[in-house]
């Protein structure tokens, strides 16, 4: 039968039963826009997080430490005997990479891969009566720009500034603002061991990570050395990838081969990552159940159509009308519902993403943000539309395969 036939009757159909119709389309239509709206919402959150940690640190990270603790010498001489080591006093050892300078050397001789030396360690800031903690970081400039772009964050000053100084500091924006210090105040930095240095704050930043912009200050790496008393020692390499993926593998490789650890972005956001995957895991199930739901009323809607007709399927069987025509008539009633709830639902859905996009407010969480972080992208309409599509289909499916089986000597029967 000419399939513009069976979409003429399958219309009929529809429009007959005007209200359970139209009650189908509203709920694939919500389904839709609802999955459209909280993928945005999730799928924009993560990537933004995922863009600024990718974008702010560095891909990898050589630290002066080991992954797991080196074997006592008795172990290596008896891997396999039954040792029983106890009082076992650890040494004490001046922190920091040995061999920082060949390292660095060889480590720059990798395609695709910039680097940059930095001392880390914790200090303390008092100004204005108030003592706060923070995490000091040395850097020299000309490398470091070259694995971060905390440059392009920076709120006032630059890197170079902090050769404008003999004592400089730039601050993290959060850190400044629990004492009120401002650009070009004078602060005191004392660390651990003892060390006082008066320095003048020449910058700010902001990279809207809370983290970050809450404890971190960076100096000169000179300037770092003389307050930690590490003359001439480093306790990071910072790595920059052209390509962010080989981060795992050649963090690998670099453990390996010096026995520090070496830690990818992967491994160092792992926790918020992991969050995201289950945060995605939870998501699909549940916005899927919302269009699972909806197609429900297809189901029933074409359910009651094929009771309500039984005589008319006699009728058009009597006249030609094969069981796989009749069955496409009312596969063609759910896919009819399908995609014109999906496309309602794509309008609808783009509304709401476009009014949460104009929501502004304070946010401050893993990230700084001013609004809602939102994913404008084309996968959320064509994931929700296919899921809308099949699932309408699949639930016009079972009742259409009822009426195909319908036998129209049965239905002359049962009717007389």
């Amino acid at each position: 039968m000419a399939l513009a036939l069976e979409l003429d009757i399958a219309l009929r159909h529809l429009s007959h039963r005007r209200r359970q119709t139209v009650m189908s389309l509203l709920g694939v239509m919500l389904g839709v826009a609802f999955f459209i709206a909280i993928a945005a919402m999730l799928q924009g959150f993560q990537q933004d997080f995922i863009a600024r940690i990718i974008d702010i640190q560095p891909h990898i990270v050589v630290m002066d430490e080991h992954r797991t603790p080196p074997l006592q010498p008795v172990e290596r001489l008896y891997p396999d005997g039954a040792v029983d080591l106890r009082g076992v006093k650890p040494r004490d050892e001046n922190r920091g990479l040995r061999g920082a300078r060949n390292i660095l050397a060889e480590l720059e001789t990798l395609p695709g891969v910039r680097v940059a030396p930095a001392l880390s360690g914790n200090a303390l800031i008092h100004f204005g009566g108030k003592d706060l903690p923070v995490n000091l970081i040395g850097i020299v400039p000309e490398q470091e720009r070259k694995v971060t772009h905390i440059e392009k964050d920076l709120l006032s000053g630059t890197l170079d500034a902090l050769y404008s100084h003999s004592n400089a500091i730039i601050l993290g924006e959060g850190l400044a603002q629990k004492a009120a210090i401002k650009k070009d105040d004078l602060i005191s930095v004392a660390s651990p061991t003892g060390t006082l240095l008066k320095m003048k704050v020449v910058g700010l930043f902001s990279s809207g990570i809370t983290g970050m912009d809450n404890f971190n200050g960076y100096v000169l790496l000179k300037k770092a050395q003389v307050l930690q008393e590490r003359l001439n020692i480093v306790n990071r390499i910072n790595l920059r990838l052209d390509d962010v993926e080989q981060a795992r593998p050649l963090a690998a490789r670099i453990e390996r081969e010096y026995g520090y650890r070496a830690e990818s972005w992967q491994e160092q956001s792992r926790n918020v990552l992991s969050l995201y995957v289950i945060q995605n895991a939870t998501m699909y199930p549940t916005v899927s159940a919302i269009l699972v739901v909806a197609c429900f009323g297809i189901f029933n809607v074409i359910s009651t159509m094929v009771f309500e007709k039984t005589r008319d399927i006699g009728i058009l069987k009597s006249m030609g009308f094969r069981d796989r025509d009749i069955s496409r008539i009312f596969l063609l009633e759910g896919l009819i519902v399908g995609v014109i709830g999906t496309l309602l639902g794509w309008a609808l859905g783009w509304a709401l993403v476009e009014f949460m996009g104009s929501l502004k407010f304070e946010m401050e969480g893993f990230v700084k943000t001013h609004g809602l972080i939102l994913l404008r992208s084309p996968r959320p309409y064509l994931i929700g539309g296919g899921m809308a599509i099949l699932s309408a289909t699949f639930a016009a499916w079972l009742p259409a395969r009822r009426a195909a089986r319908l036998n129209p000597v049965d239905i002359v029967r049962g009717a007389g």
